[in-house]
């Protein structure tokens, strides 16, 4: 019986670590759909690049920075690459919930979309080679080291802090670093022009909403495999409270577009579910179904303000992924001081201390690492490329047959 459980649980993490792969197609259709036709192949190399330099880089260093066993709770890297423990394939580790290696591939997985953050925001200006050496050294240093001070079992998780799937740890994470990156690069051409505001529409909605579809899909490996195993109760109240507050995050989001905008926009329809999504993900185990839906009414509300904010202090986001990721990140992390099992003036202060400590420390590190790459490398392409598109410049080819300079 206890071997058949194991395998139940390890098999489910298996499908969780497929479900949160697609995810990463899912941000590659959105982020396309949502930027103009002339820079497709440059946003398809970056994400290929983001999972695939992820992968390795997880495997080298950030697994064993962010799960370092015994540590001073800041930083530690006892060793280089994976070495399987001799109770690795086992039920004695993880209590049973899945293998040393599906261990590796979840969290691998998680790694990844912190870049891929990063990469809709500054989408359609960076030189590739900058977001290149920027991915590696975020994705390989930063997004781990800032993980295990929680659940490497560093000072925060001693501080109390509780983060279930990552609204912080994996979104604001990517969410820090994608608004220092914006504001080193500044906005695309024709974006701002003295004090009026220009849309920039997406060449293919349609398919910006096919990624919302996968990555609301994804969402259910996201949050369902944090669990850490098959249970019953706990996967299934996990993927009821996700799926409301997604679809109350689109509702809020569309509702909420109306009485700002007075029309209603789709793609903030669209990215209220993401809202919703990132949203809950801090405290997806712990809210009962109508907290989750109350999450998520907000989560769709912050995102058209947030849209509003940069609008207004000139900060440009192709895809949204500020007002999701970093916006919604922290409304979730707070919101688990405020609903749920953990609700409390106490809890809620530890929550807000350290999403300032894990904001300043991301907003330092990428700084870093963007200072140098500006002063040495370039962060932005001329503004013939940015104009004529990042396609023929920076791949030497198109995305689609039919393609000329002329077309956006």
């Amino acid at each position: 019986m206890d071997n058949a459980l194991f395998t139940a649980n390890n098999v489910w993490m298996m499908l969780c670590i497929a479900l949160v792969f697609l995810m990463h197609l899912g941000f590659s259709l959105l982020e396309i759909g949502l930027t103009r036709r002339k820079n497709t192949i440059n946003i398809l190399f970056k994400n290929f690049f983001i999972i695939c330099s992820g992968l390795v880089l997880y495997y080298i260093v950030g697994f064993n920075i962010m799960y370092p066993g015994d540590f001073n709770g800041w930083f530690s890297l006892s060793e280089v690459g994976l070495h399987l423990p001799d109770n690795g394939l086992t039920a004695d580790y993880a209590d049973a919930g899945y293998t040393y290696w599906t261990d590796f591939l979840f969290q691998g997985m998680f790694a990844a979309t912190a870049a891929t953050i990063v990469s809709g925001a500054v989408a359609e200006r960076i030189k590739i080679g900058a977001f290149m050496v920027f991915s590696i050294i975020y994705v390989g240093f930063i997004y781990p080291i800032s993980g295990s001070w929680l659940w490497g079992g560093g000072f925060l998780s001693d501080f109390g802090f509780y983060d279930f799937a990552g609204s912080t740890l994996v979104h604001s994470v990517g969410g820090w670093a994608a608004l220092m990156a914006v504001v080193f690069l500044g906005p695309r051409i024709g974006k701002f022009k003295g004090k009026k505001i220009f849309a920039i529409p997406g060449h293919n909605i349609p398919l910006a909403a096919t990624g919302v579809f996968l990555l609301w899909f994804g969402w259910f490996g996201f949050n369902g495999g944090s669990v850490l195993s098959a249970d019953p109760a706990s996967t299934s109240i996990v993927l009821v409270t996700t799926s409301l507050a997604a679809a109350s995050g689109g509702l809020g989001a569309c509702l909420s577009s109306f009485l700002v905008f007075k029309n209603f926009d789709v793609t903030m329809f669209m990215n209220g579910i993401l809202g919703g999504l990132v949203g809950i993900t801090a405290g997806a185990n712990l809210m009962s179904p109508l907290e989750s839906i109350a999450i998520g009414l907000i989560a769709g509300l912050i995102i058209i303000l947030a849209v509003k904010l940069m609008d207004i202090i000139r900060v440009d986001d192709p895809v949204g992924a500020i007002p999701v990721h970093l916006c919604c990140g922290i409304w979730g992390t707070l919101a688990v001081g405020l609903f749920g099992n953990m609700a409390g003036i106490e809890q809620f202060f530890i929550q807000l201390v350290s999403i300032l400590t894990i904001g300043g420390f991301c907003c330092f590190s990428a700084s870093i690492i963007l200072w140098p790459i500006k002063k040495f490398m370039g962060l932005r392409v001329s503004s013939k490329h940015e104009v004529e598109g990042l396609d023929i410049h920076e791949h030497g080819m198109d995305a689609y047959s039919d393609f000329s300079l002329n077309q956006n």
